[in-house]
């Protein structure tokens, strides 16, 4: 059985899906849809940058959502992909967005709009150059965790995405960040300051939550009988009250990348398929678990060879 992967922030490039774009009515459309849904010339970002402004997170956040969408009804329309074989649908922070929305929880404007909004939201919750963000490669979770607990009286980091054996990234205030990475080099590990605006999934967001609360309770989602995977839990989202509840969580929670592929490979999933720009999580699931089988489409020859594998 496979699975479908939707990644995040960190995965996007200038020019991302363009192929798609020129080549494939289905998506040409969707796009022109995106501009007119957002009253902004997203595709003109998207193609041709510049990437400054793509990274902006107001804006990288409805740009990944509409490649990893596109791509998903491209492959489903157009290459007749059968979606009734797919075990479990999961996105890595604003990727959850986009497997909601192609799993057929959430409309698809809607979805740009609320992402559009969550990405300015989470944007201003900190000012510029307050908070950041680092990862920190080659070390277990549970030492991070005590190494924090013993030093809470010096600085506060938070755990912000559990996402592999041997990654973790973490959120704070710059000056706290810092502190944590020297304490990290005294211990000889890796780590990285990343190059992003705000400290996201943590408890800073919380203005940010507030902003967003009363928008996600007004989503409309649809109850459909599919397998969606929360990054709050790491488990499957049972009904619409619990998905809306979890999308609030989640600005503020720790996203449990790992313990969800964990859970649903434990759950019968043996080949994941990431869909969106980039290989990132495709390289997670591997640091997860050696012997699972994972691809990802950003070309119309990785469709094919998908094709070829999967028989649709």
């Amino acid at each position: 059985m496979f699975s479908l992967i939707f990644p995040g922030q960190g995965s996007q490039t200038v020019g991302m899906c363009k192929e798609f774009y020129e080549k494939f009515d289905k998506v040409k459309n969707i796009f022109d849809k995106a501009d007119e849904v957002l009253n902004f010339p997203i595709k003109k970002l998207i193609f041709e940058g510049p990437k400054e402004q793509l990274d902006l997170t107001e804006n990288t956040q409805p740009a990944i959502f509409l490649v990893g969408y596109s791509i998903f009804e491209l492959l489903t329309k157009e290459f007749e992909f059968n979606v009734s074989k797919v075990k479990f649908y999961a996105g890595h922070s604003l990727g959850e967005y986009t497997a909601l929305s192609s799993a057929g929880f959430l409309n698809f404007e809607e979805t740009l709009t609320i992402l559009k909004k969550r990405g300015q939201a989470m944007q201003s919750s900190v000012p510029k150059g307050e908070g950041g963000m680092i990862a920190v490669l080659g070390s277990k979770i549970e030492f991070i965790e005590n190494l924090l607990k013993e030093n809470s009286f010096n600085y506060e980091c938070f755990v912000a995405n559990d996402n592999s054996e041997g990654q973790v990234v973490l959120s704070g205030k710059i000056g706290d960040i810092k502190k944590f990475s020297l304490d990290l080099k005294k211990n000889n590990i890796k780590n990285i300051l990343l190059p992003v605006s705000a400290p996201f999934h943590c408890k800073l967001m919380n203005k940010a939550t507030n902003i967003m609360k009363p928008e996600i309770e007004e989503l409309n989602i649809f109850p459909v009988k599919k397998n969606i995977i929360s990054n709050v839990t790491g488990e499957i989202m049972n009904n619409t009250s619990e998905i809306k509840n979890l999308l609030i969580q989640q600005i503020e929670s720790k996203v449990k990348w790992r313990e969800s592929i964990k859970y649903m490979i434990d759950n019968g999933t043996s080949d994941f398929i990431e869909i969106g720009p980039g290989k990132v999580l495709s390289g997670l699931v591997k640091r997860i678990n050696k012997d699972v089988k994972v691809s990802a489409i950003n070309r119309e020859e990785d469709i094919n060879t998908l094709k070829n594998i999967y028989g649709f």
